[in-house]
């Protein structure tokens, strides 16, 4: 361990490993991190939308609820459908069709006519739609693709740096949305921000080639590496049953439920924490908190934890099973020990003065903490999808990746709920709320630490129709 510590962390490897990949995949993130970038502006400027669209009226939480809940929910169907496709078609089409689709639709919103209270409300909502809609079948293209695109050891780390461009960009999203909306400049938000998706989507489409099906598998790779032969299988329903619903992918679905319920709590759970009464941290503060913690160490942090996973992978495959239970683990651990370290009761005042509140030293060990556990929760991201991925066959990725988001997203859309009834019942009585949420994290703990039992079946039993699909291309070349 100590001698691959070394080979990761040495300038030689860094620099032919996470540059090589970031150089190589660069269309992608930027793609995927403008999607990102574009959702989180939708999200936190529903309050301004609701006094555009109703000027003078008290925020409208229902119709602005409904909103975001329908994108949320579009979201989840329509990667079912678009699964279906993308086992099916090329993958670069698909990313360019839905930047295409999502990038004209924010464009169209900045034609908003606004002051029309349910008129404008109705126009919005529509195009909101077509982006919930067209988002549904984002990450399970860029995981089909990523199996044929991407070395085997190397899926960890493109994996960690997708996650890292996503994060980077949805805080990036939070500030300019913010300073736009401040200047009155919204219309520009939405314009600009379609104007680069549809750039970005054009320059994946023109740099990105679309791989054969199949092209990284070992035991597809020597046949498919002839230019006249081909992967065209497709998934038929026997075969849907006997490779994807297998044990392994059936602990991935399940867990993923349980494990969303915590993912999807963490945000809502720690920022009232700190921005309520007796803490009262200004919103500035603590968007400056999460820049500093989340997008300096924690970057660092995270491509070294990816860059290991790969390191560790090669050797031992179902060492990423271990780094996904330490992950459920010690990720729940440091979020709920968040909630016990002792910060300073401040006023409004000093909590909007953001020099004070950094002035103090349990801030600087609350932010290590965070670091600590958004690190090793992201442990999760970069290590699940490259073991879908082994698990299943070249024609299923994106269909397999698209079900296990669907219940991801009920469970992480029910988190907020969760957390915000039991913060009720408890009297905000946050740290209980925490260990609570936490216990969320040990069914998937449990069912990953099953899979051990299930994982090598399932693996070698792709390999062997793999292998007999090479021997029957090599056959008919």
């Amino acid at each position: 361990m100590f001698q691959d510590f070394v080979c990761i962390m040495s300038e030689s490897s860094m620099k032919s490993g996470m540059l090589n990949v970031f150089k190589s995949y660069f269309p992608i993130y930027l793609l995927s991190g403008l999607f990102s970038l574009a959702f989180s502006g939708i999200y936190i400027i529903v309050v301004p939308l609701s006094d555009l669209f109703w000027p003078g009226e008290p925020y409208h939480a229902l119709e602005m609820g409904i909103l975001i809940t329908t994108m949320f929910w579009i979201i989840s169907f329509a990667g079912i459908f678009f699964g279906r496709l993308i086992d099916q078609y090329s993958r670069t089409n698909i990313l360019f069709l839905i930047s295409v689709m999502r990038g004209s639709s924010f464009i169209m919103l900045s034609f908003t006519e606004v002051g029309l209270g349910m008129e404008s409300w109705w126009y919005f909502f529509v195009f909101v739609l077509i982006i919930g809609f067209s988002a549904g079948g984002n990450f399970p293209t860029v995981v089909s693709l990523s199996h044929d695109l991407v070395p085997e050891n190397q899926r960890s780390l493109f994996f960690g740096i997708h996650k890292i461009a996503r994060t980077s960009f949805q805080l990036l999203g939070f500030l300019l949305t913010g300073l736009l909306i401040f200047l009155n400049l919204w219309r520009l938000f939405f314009s600009g921000i379609g104007i680069m998706i549809l750039i970005s989507g054009l320059l994946m489409k023109l740099s990105i080639k679309e791989p054969k099906r199949g092209a990284q598998r070992e035991e597809l790779s020597p046949v498919l590496e002839q230019s006249a032969v081909t992967y065209d299988y497709q998934l038929d329903k026997k075969m849907m049953i006997k490779t994807m619903f297998t044990k392994t992918n059936l602990v991935a679905l399940i867990e993923g439920i349980f494990t969303s319920v915590y993912m999807g709590s963490l945000t809502i759970l720690f920022l009232p924490y700190i921005q309520t009464d007796p803490h009262n941290i200004s919103p500035l503060a603590t968007g400056i908190f999460l820049a500093l913690f989340g997008l300096t160490g924690g970057v660092f942090i995270e491509l070294f934890l990816a860059r290991l996973s790969d390191k560790v992978a090669e050797k031992k495959r179902e060492s990423r099973l271990y780094l996904i239970i330490l992950s459920l683990a010690g990720g729940a651990g440091t979020f709920i020990l968040l909630f016990f370290i002792p910060l300073p009761s401040l006023s409004i005042e000093q909590g909007n003065d953001v020099l004070y509140v950094f002035s103090f030293p349990v801030i600087w060990l609350m932010g290590t903490v965070y670091v600590l556990t958004s690190s090793v929760s992201a442990l999760y991201d970069i290590n699940q999808p490259p073991i879908l991925q082994e698990i299943n066959l070249p024609e299923a990725q994106g269909q397999i990746v698209a079900l296990n988001r669907l219940l991801e997203s009920i469970g992480f859309g029910s988190g907020p709920l969760i957390a915000g009834l039991l913060i009720l019942l408890t009297g905000e009585n946050y740290q209980f709320v925490a260990l609570m949420i936490g216990l969320f994290s040990i069914p998937g703990t449990i069912l990953w630490i099953l899979g051990f039992k299930w994982y090598h079946k399932d693996r070698n039993s792709i390999n062997r129709i793999l292998m007999e699909r090479a021997e029957t291309l090599e056959k008919e070349k």
